[in-house]
């Protein structure tokens, strides 16, 4: 087993083998650009394209021409936000989210009102899952988007997608969805769902980093400003050539995780209900931070009162996890999602939290290392 074992898979995950395979032609003897059109080289590339646009496109039920490839999901998120506000923000001024979502949605959001926006942010419960009525109470005719991340990446908990959908589909505003977390890892059918925008991350599902994508709804109302001038490439929404080697991969890790999911998923939560397992005969006085049951399998945030944070990380380096979003971890802030669900006053506990986040080649030797040493950990520094 080498260490520090690997545990923030929230984080980013390894490129699976197979996807580097799909790869390493375009980086070599298919180096075409997909818009040169007259030849073989071009050809290719635009193929890599149409591919890997119908693998993304299928596991969320859309079409293919509703996909438009991006460098990741923050710049999905800009897009969609700012894209909807700069079209409707005159008519329909409010964007709702909430307290919890990623920060480049937060700030997305928050720079919407250079163009008069107005921002409605919703807290989450205590559980860190959106109370229904409250985005009812909240939205109305002037709402032109509601955001809501369909898995956290700090606590994992999956919000009601289905029931959010409905109620903004009957308002007449668009939903968006940062599905980083949650793309090829739990069903999603943007259709029964009333999804419009959808967020997508290839480092997050094995795929490269550098790529992602933004599901588009086929429909008028649905419209955005033009993200980065140039040609026309993206259904005229981002040009620039594309790189058809990382979109390839994020194809082929969008295909693998759709046809591997549900075994995926099984494995992942039988890992981490051993984990869990060891953990609470270990210790006393833990506290899981967001709702037990409605989460992906492969997250699990959890709290140690009467422990220091900083004390805890120094003392687990041979674990590769870590307190919160990496997005954050280079700057002193406390966790934004923790401090939702626990209140403001939770920087004056004791408290140490830290983010597990197995994944699809994570051991069972691995998963016994990380919880023996957590144990040791924390009844040491108690004592």
């Amino acid at each position: 087993m080498k260490t520090p074992v690997y545990l923030d898979n929230q984080a980013t995950t390894p490129l699976d083998p197979r996807v580097l395979e799909v790869m390493m032609p375009y980086f070599t003897e298919k180096f075409g650009n997909p818009h040169s059109a007259t030849h073989k080289y071009g050809w290719e590339g635009e193929a890599a394209l149409d591919i890997a646009r119908e693998q993304v496109a299928s596991v969320i039920a859309a079409n293919a021409d509703e996909i438009i490839f991006t460098s990741g999901a923050t710049e999905a998120n800009n897009m969609a936000i700012k894209g909807v506000m700069q079209v409707w923000a005159q008519k329909k001024p409010e964007i709702i989210t909430l307290n919890t979502e990623h920060k480049c949605v937060l700030a997305s959001a928050r720079a919407c009102e250079r163009y008069g926006a107005k921002v409605t942010v919703i807290p989450v419960e205590a559980n860190g899952l959106l109370d229904v009525k409250k985005l009812e109470a909240a939205i109305s005719d002037k709402t032109a988007l509601v955001s809501v991340m369909a898995v956290n990446n700090e606590i994992g908990v999956i919000q009601p997608l289905k029931e959010i959908g409905e109620i903004v589909k009957a308002a007449g505003a668009i939903f968006h969805t940062d599905a980083a977390q949650a793309f090829g890892k739990i069903p999603i059918d943007v259709r029964d769902m009333n999804v419009d925008l959808l967020s997508i991350s290839g480092h997050k599902i094995y795929g490269p980093k550098g790529v992602g994508a933004l599901y588009k709804r086929n429909h008028h109302s649905v419209a955005l400003s033009r993200f980065m001038d140039g040609g026309a490439q993206e259904r005229e929404q981002r040009a620039g050539t594309q790189a058809p080697a990382l979109v390839a991969g994020l194809g082929k890790a969008a295909a693998i995780a759709s046809n591997e999911m549900l075994q995926e998923n099984g494995r992942l939560y039988a890992m981490m209900q051993r984990f869990k397992t060891q953990i609470k005969s270990g210790l006393n006085n833990i506290i899981v931070n967001g709702d037990e049951d409605q989460r992906i399998p492969g997250n699990l945030n959890i709290s140690f009162p009467d422990v220091d944070n900083d004390r805890l990380l120094s003392n687990i380096r041979d674990l590769a996890l870590s307190s919160g979003s990496a997005c954050a971890s280079g700057t002193s802030d406390p966790s934004h999602v923790l401090e939702a669900i626990k209140g403001p006053d939770m920087h004056d506990k004791n408290e140490a939290s830290i983010r597990l986040g197995i994944g699809r080649f994570t051991s069972d030797e691995e998963i016994d290392f990380a919880a023996n040493r957590i144990i040791r950990a924390v009844n040491s520094l108690r004592a």
